[in-house]
C-alpha cells in the first residue's frame, strides 16, 4: 500500500477504534509493525495529536481532532446541493434541514481538514533539498490529493533522458518512496501505457475534473523483480556473498524484492535474487566494497572485475 493512503488509513482506524494497538493496525494495514511505528511518528511530526497512554493501552487522538471521510467527489457534491430544491415544500422539514446544514458543514470542514493533513504530511514525507524542492513542495499535496481522490491530473513534465518537456494527461495510481526520491506511478494518455514518473520532474500540475478506476493496475505484478524503481524485461539471478562484518545489517534491512538468504559458515551470507533490471541493483551492492563478492551470473562477477581494475588504472 502506498504510503500516503496507509497514513491516511491509520488515522481513520485510530478515531473509528480509540485505543487500537500497534500490531492491530499492523493487521489491517497489511504491514509489518516496525513500519506502522515508523508511520506514527510521521504523523506525530505532521502535527497530527497522538496520544497513547503506556504500555498495551494503543493509540488515540488528543482534543478534538477529527477526520472527516466523507470524501465526496465533484459530482456527488453536487447533486446533493440540489437536494432542497428537488425536494417538495412538505418534506423540508425542520429536523431534515438541520441535518442537510450538518452534512454540508462537515463537508467544509473534510476540505479544509484534508488540505492541512495533505499539507503537513507532504512537508514530512517529501526528502532532500534539491534544487527543484520548493517545486516538489508545492506539487506534492496536489498529487497527493489526486492521488486519493482518483482524480487525472494535466502535467507539465520533463523527462531526462530525452531532455524534452511535455503537456501530458496522467491518471496518478501511487505514490512511491524510493531512494530518498518520489515516484508517481499512473496511465500515461499520451503513450497509452502505465509509466513510472519522478515527482521532480513535474513542472506544473492541474487537476481535472476527471475520475479514473485503478482495476487497470496490479501494483505487485507490475514492481515484481524490480529492485527499487527501474523497470526492466530481464529476469536476473544473482548470488551475492557478504563478508560477516556486514552480514546481519544485510540480513535486517528491508527490501522491495525478497531475497533468499542462507548462513553459511564463519558468519558468511549468501544472498540471492532475481531482479529485472542490473543498473540498481548493482549500485547498492557497490556500497559493500569487498564485503560483497558476486558469485553468479559470471558475466557480472567479470564486469566488476574490469571495472575494477579501470579504477585501479585511474588512481595508480
Amino acid at each position: 500500500m502506498e504510503r500516503l493512503i496507509r497514513l491516511l488509513k491509520i488515522i481513520n482506524l485510530i478515531q473509528a477504534f480509540p485505543g487500537i494497538k500497534a500490531k492491530e493496525l499492523s493487521v489491517k494495514c497489511e504491514t509489518s509493525e516496525k513500519n506502522i511505528y515508523r508511520d506514527l511518528d510521521l504523523l506525530s511530526q505532521a502535527n497530527v495529536p497522538l496520544m497513547n497512554e503506556g504500555h498495551g493501552k494503543g493509540y488515540s487522538f488528543m482534543g478534538n481532532f477529527k477526520h472527516f471521510p466523507l470524501n465526496w467527489n465533484e459530482g456527488e457534491y453536487k447533486a446533493f446541493t440540489l437536494l432542497p430544491v428537488l425536494l417538495g415544500e412538505n418534506f423540508k422539514t425542520k429536523a431534515l434541514m438541520s441535518a442537510y446544514e450538518k452534512v454540508m458543514a462537515t463537508h467544509v470542514a473534510e476540505i479544509v481538514e484534508k488540505k492541512s493533513l495533505f499539507s503537513n504530511l507532504s512537508r514530512v514525507i517529501r526528502s532532500g533539498n534539491s534544487a527543484t524542492s520548493n517545486t516538489e513542495k508545492d506539487l506534492l499535496p496536489l498529487i497527493s490529493e489526486a492521488v486519493l481522490a482518483s482524480q487525472t491530473i494535466e502535467a507539465i513534465y520533463h523527462t531526462q533522458s530525452r531532455n524534452i518537456t511535455t503537456k501530458r494527461k496522467i491518471d496518478p495510481y501511487y505514490i512511491m518512496p524510493r531512494n530518498d526520491r518520489l515516484y508517481i506511478i499512473g496511465y500515461d494518455h499520451k503513450s497509452n501505457e502505465i509509466r513510472t514518473f519522478r515527482l521532480s520532474r513535474f513542472q506544473h500540475i492541474n487537476l481535472l475534473n476527471q475520475r479514473f478506476k485503478k482495476d487497470e493496475i496490479n501494483l505487485e505484478k507490475y514492481l515484481q523483480y524490480t529492485w527499487s524503481i527501474i523497470r526492466g524485461e530481464e529476469r536476473i539471478h544473482f548470488k551475492i556473498i557478504f563478508s560477516r562484518e556486514v552480514a546481519r545489517y544485510v540480513e535486517e534491512d528491508e527490501y522491495n524484492v525478497s531475497p533468499k538468504l542462507t548462513s553459511l559458515e564463519d558468519g558468511y551470507l549468501l544472498f540471492e535474487v532475481t531482479v529485472n533490471d542490473d543498473r540498481e541493483f548493482l549500485r547498492w551492492l557497490m556500497q559493500f566494497g569487498p564485503d560483497a563478492e558476486i558469485i553468479e551470473p559470471k558475466y557480472y562477477r567479470n564486469s566488476m572485475k574490469e571495472m575494477l581494475q579501470k579504477w585501479n588504472n585511474i588512481y595508480d
